[in-house]
């Protein structure tokens, strides 16, 4: 658990720079919350209020400070059928089993999962990332005016030089403030935000989904529930660990599962769809100097202020503006580094983070790509243990007693090479396999020694299996079949 005085720390140690990094990402949380609204096919307070409640308590109990969770993509597209076909009310019951099964998540300790997501699937996750968040401006610069694209240069501009005059103002801030001042001042007929659609007026009400609590609609909501769990948990564990990377720090994977299950209860509960942590945002927090879970929770709360009380000034902004900032964390969450990479890693590397790349591109469903990756690592990782093993062997002088000497790992991918291994055809009379060297690692490697053992004694060779570690020896007494049809395990192994 956090202590105190780090809890504190995380809150207060950057107070300046987390409430303007903060406000920065509330106005780039308003189009990306609308539009995920109409993915899934709902009113667009629904996408807002969920960003608000999903930021403004996984600042409280969330296990990555400076990280922004809202409505998401990744989670939209997996409501569409379960709105369109029981309505809204299924929705919400929905996010709130969401959380409950996202908080179990976390009590079991499944944030340890991230340990078998390689390099190489983080840096597909990442390049993806940054071609789905360019993508998804095309909209905005397809049949646009042609001043929307000089806006869009000046913003970035802005951007990317304000810094060298001074880092107390993020310049992403400056950008939104420099081009709606421009815009008005010279009348340009700009798409804003006020074109997206309308924004609530009011505020939030809490009130549990009006639904029947019956097993038909547990049979329902479960499924959605369950991939909705899933996926957010992915895409929020993934991001956690990159804002680790990008800020030098440490976060609780396991509280951040908890921290999303809460936060989606608390938007369920008040009229808001589900949602999970956002790397754009995130990265547009870091960026402009935002660190502690202050950022998280002033990035949530100015939200619900600029809809309830600055909506005038935030219907003005020119869309440009946004689009701008978001090309800015396209470019700066791609790994630029990876072209070149590709030549100097090793191919399976290459592959992988390729392989995570365009399933995503193609099938716009980040957890796809990460599991695909993950999938082909574990394949190749699997093939080069695989090789880990070799065998020796000496024979007597007679020429009748030989010994394998066997080193390396056994497992289910390493039985075929073993048993070819060995010559079952040569004149012996009796044979001795030397595992000291080795480990048997599941049901496979014992099936592989049965194997081996019994084809043995049937050209009426004896056989002694030396030197199981524990763990083998374990294994073997449990599930191998040479013991029981020859003698007991003391007899058959030596001991």
């Amino acid at each position: 658990m956090t202590s105190f005085s780090t809890y504190r720390r995380e809150w207060f140690s950057n107070i300046r720079a987390d409430i303007l990094s903060g406000i920065v990402v509330a106005m780039a949380l308003i189009p990306e919350a609308i539009g995920f609204s109409v993915i899934a096919g709902v009113d667009p307070k629904v996408g807002l209020f969920a960003s608000f409640a999903i930021a403004c308590v996984s600042a409280f109990v969330g296990g990555r400070p400076g990280m922004i969770s809202a409505a998401t993509a990744a989670t939209a597209v997996l409501m569409v059928t379960l709105v369109k076909e029981h309505g809204l009310q299924y929705l919400f019951a929905a996010t709130l089993l969401m959380g409950a099964l996202q908080i179990v998540a976390g009590l079991v300790k499944l944030g340890r999962i991230m340990r078998f997501v390689s390099k190489s699937v983080m840096t597909g996750f990442v390049n993806a990332l940054a071609v789905l968040i360019f993508m998804a401006q095309l909209p905005e610069l397809i049949g646009v005016p042609a001043m929307t694209y000089v806006m869009i240069a000046a913003g970035l501009a802005i951007i990317y030089l304000f810094p060298y005059v001074t880092r107390a103002i993020p310049s992403p801030l400056v950008a939104i403030i420099v081009l709606t001042v421009a815009s008005l001042l010279f009348g340009m007929d700009l798409r804003t935000v006020g074109d997206l659609g309308e924004l609530p007026s009011t505020l939030p009400v809490f009130a549990l989904p009006q639904i029947p609590l019956t097993w038909e609609t547990l049979r329902i909501i479960f499924p959605y529930s369950a991939a909705l769990a899933a996926v957010g948990l992915l895409e929020s564990l993934l991001t956690a660990k990159i804002v680790d990377e990008m800020t030098d720090t440490t976060s609780s994977k396991s509280q951040e599962c908890i921290g999303q299950g809460a936060s989606n209860i608390a938007a369920g509960l008040i009229g808001g769809m589900g949602g999970c942590a956002m790397i754009g945002q995130s990265v547009i927090n870091v960026s402009s100097g935002g660190r502690g879970r202050l950022s998280t929770f002033v990035a949530g709360s100015f939200l619900l202020v600029l809809l309830l009380v600055l909506d005038d000034f935030l219907k003005i902004i020119p869309m440009a503006a946004l689009v701008a900032i978001m090309i800015m964390v396209s470019i700066g969450t791609f790994s630029w580094r990876s072209i070149p990479d590709l030549r100097r890693n090793p191919l399976s590397s290459s592959v992988v983070m390729l392989v995570t790349v365009i399933t995503v591109v193609v099938t716009h469903d980040l957890s796809m790509g990460v599991l695909a990756g993950v999938l082909l690592s574990g394949i190749f990782f699997a093939g080069k243990v695989a090789k880990l093993f070799r065998i020796n062997s000496t024979i007597s002088d007679e020429g009748k007693h030989r010994t394998y000497r066997i080193e390396g790992q056994i497992f289910f991918a390493s039985t075929e090479g073993f048993v070819a291994a060995f010559d079952f055809a040569e004149p012996l009379s009796r044979v001795t396999l030397d595992v000291s060297g080795a480990h048997l690692w599941d049901i496979s490697a014992v099936g592989a020694l049965d194997q081996v053992v019994l084809k043995f004694r049937r050209h009426g060779v004896d056989v002694d299996v030396q030197g199981l570690n524990a763990a083998s020896e374990s294994m073997i007494d449990r599930y191998a079949l040479h013991d029981k049809q020859h003698a007991s395990v003391a007899a058959a192994t030596g001991h």
